[in-house]
């Protein structure tokens, strides 16, 4: 798989400086979205209709569960240019590419590689994602393909989403703050989404779609959990987006718990 280099090489903002207006060509600028009507307003956009079909299988009844850890020297961060857009007080400095506590990965996306037979279909609550003193939180999580990405402004400012797959764009919307959440189905055809702003470039957010649900965002102590998965064999792949992915092999039988480890150094490239 390719999530960035997500295909085996692993676990890792943005150009422009706050401008009036974007000064990019006119098939690139965001498009303002009609203001929805009461009835339509802060609805998500329901999964696919095969998806929304499929009657949800049983959930499994095993878990696995691990550490993401790191050695050796993480990368200094880079500084983030002040801002004049008083929205943006309070941000951070420092761009958070690398979290690193106590030895242990922040922000890496651990999914089972693949398929999985007898996953449910994708959820109608939507993945959630909000722009908070002009930066995308959270910034790595999972979706389900179909599942509804929502993206909230709760700064009093103009944001622009923009999301690509790669170097391919999805969809770039304007969102003053007046507007509501854009929402926008996960795609199935890519593994990755990243999310940008090009009034505020530095902001930046990473979602990785998936086939299924088993996936997990490591917290600052860098553990994560895959629920409900049923007995088998699995491929574990644990993405950072600046060191890449690693891979493991876990089998966990039914009703039981499995574990699993991860390990980055400061010369894995992404």
């Amino acid at each position: 798989m390719k999530l960035r280099t997500f295909g085996l090489t692993l676990i890792g903002a943005a150009s422009l400086a706050v401008l009036p207006a974007c000064t990019k060509d006119e098939a690139s600028k965001p498009t303002t979205p009609t203001a929805p009507t009461p009835t339509e307003q802060g609805k998500p956009t329901p999964p696919e209709a095969t998806q929304a079909q499929t009657p949800p299988a049983p959930a499994g009844k095993s878990t696995i569960k691990g550490v993401v850890k790191f050695t050796g020297t993480a990368p200094a961060p880079a500084d983030i240019p002040a801002s004049a857009d008083p929205a943006c007080e309070g941000m951070a400095q420092k761009e958070p590419a690398v979290l690193v506590k106590d030895g242990k990965l922040q922000n890496v996306l651990v999914r089972v590689k693949g398929p999985v037979a007898g996953a449910p279909a994708a959820p109608s609550t939507p993945v959630v994602i909000d722009q908070v003193k002009c930066t995308y939180l959270p910034r790595v999580t999972g979706a389900q393909a179909g599942q509804p990405i929502q993206v909230k402004n709760s700064d009093g400012t103009l944001h622009n989403v923009r999301a690509m797959a790669g170097t391919k764009p999805i969809f770039n919307l304007a969102q003053p703050p007046s507007m509501p959440p854009v929402t926008k189905p996960a795609p199935s055809d890519t593994e990755l989404v990243t999310l940008k702003c090009d009034v505020h470039p530095w902001m930046r957010s990473y979602i990785a779609v998936s086939s299924h649900p088993y996936f997990a965002t490591t917290g600052e102590d860098g553990s994560f959990t895959l629920n409900a998965l049923p007995a088998g064999t699995y491929t574990l792949e644990a993405w950072h987006e600046t060191f890449g992915t690693k891979t493991a092999e876990v089998t966990v039988k039914d009703g039981e718990t499995a574990e699993a480890s991860f390990e980055f150094t400061g010369t894995d490239k992404g």
